[in-house]
């Protein structure tokens, strides 16, 4: 990621921050303006011309997605005025707009946690996580496929994200475009993301040690996403970011046959 787009992203984010999102009418507006761009290189590159100022650049936008509704307008718009290090950066600026939006818009839901669980069951599924990727699928076809899949084992906001990520993959694969909404939505509600690996399920007091343990340590909230692994053996792998913090008898075990070895 380039200087600029993180510039530009800090200014979008604080942008919406300081915006009204009482729902996720205004995440799917975004989503909206995001396929929009993505589906028009002219538009696109257009918009994000470094050649042009920025103010000329917003004054196009505020045209261009008119019909949409003013707060929606208003974060698009600030966008396009930022610079960014590509096209793709500026569509992928909107997008994260759109899943954050989503996040405010749906503060009592758990799309951390949910979005977690529809990358598992890709990850279970190879047809599935083909049929949601293929570059030959129709779009439309994808999306009312999550939203088949989805019916009352999922929220509303996380259908949105998934339904709307499949249809405009841009040459990302599923499973990445599920970590990376996972990552934002947990951003934007001040956490921070851990995957924790164990051979069996965790009780309440070993998962309530674990988060208060890696909060303290990280110094943010930690939302723990769980996975059962019987390859584990024993112990505990957790990954946050870059970090891993392996304590998995599985990995003493290699550590032994490669001292062996050596």
């Amino acid at each position: 990621m380039g200087s600029a787009t993180t510039q530009a992203l800090a200014a979008t984010t604080s942008a919406l921050n300081t915006a009204t999102v009482d729902d996720l009418s205004i995440a799917r507006e975004l989503f909206v303006a995001a396929r929009t761009l993505g589906e028009s290189s002219q538009l696109s590159g257009a918009l994000s011309a470094w050649g042009v100022p920025g103010q000329a650049r917003a004054k196009v936008a505020e045209q261009v997605f008119a019909a949409l509704q003013p707060t929606a307008r208003s974060l698009v718009t600030a966008a396009v005025a930022e610079r960014w290090s590509s096209t793709s950066d500026l569509i992928s600026g909107i997008e994260e707009l759109a899943i954050r939006a989503a996040a405010l818009g749906a503060p009592r839901v758990d799309v951390e946690q949910e979005l977690f669980e529809v990358s598992r069951v890709v990850a279970d599924n190879p047809d599935l996580e083909l049929a949601l990727g293929s570059r030959l699928g129709d779009a439309a076809a994808k999306g009312a496929l999550v939203a088949r899949i989805l019916d009352g084992r999922a929220s509303e906001a996380t259908t949105l994200i998934v339904s709307e990520l499949v249809q405009q993959p841009r040459e990302r694969r599923v499973r990445a475009l599920l970590s990376r909404a996972l990552r934002l939505v947990a951003d934007q509600r001040g956490r921070t993301v851990a995957s924790v690996h164990v051979a069996q399920p965790l009780d309440a007091a070993q998962l309530e040690r674990l988060r208060s343990g890696l909060s303290q340590r990280y110094g943010s909230d930690v939302a723990l996403n769980v996975v059962v692994d019987p390859k584990v053996v024993g112990g505990v792998r957790v990954e946050i970011g870059d970090d891993v913090i392996d304590a998995t008898v599985s990995s003493r075990l290699n550590d032994l046959r490669q001292r062996l070895a050596g």
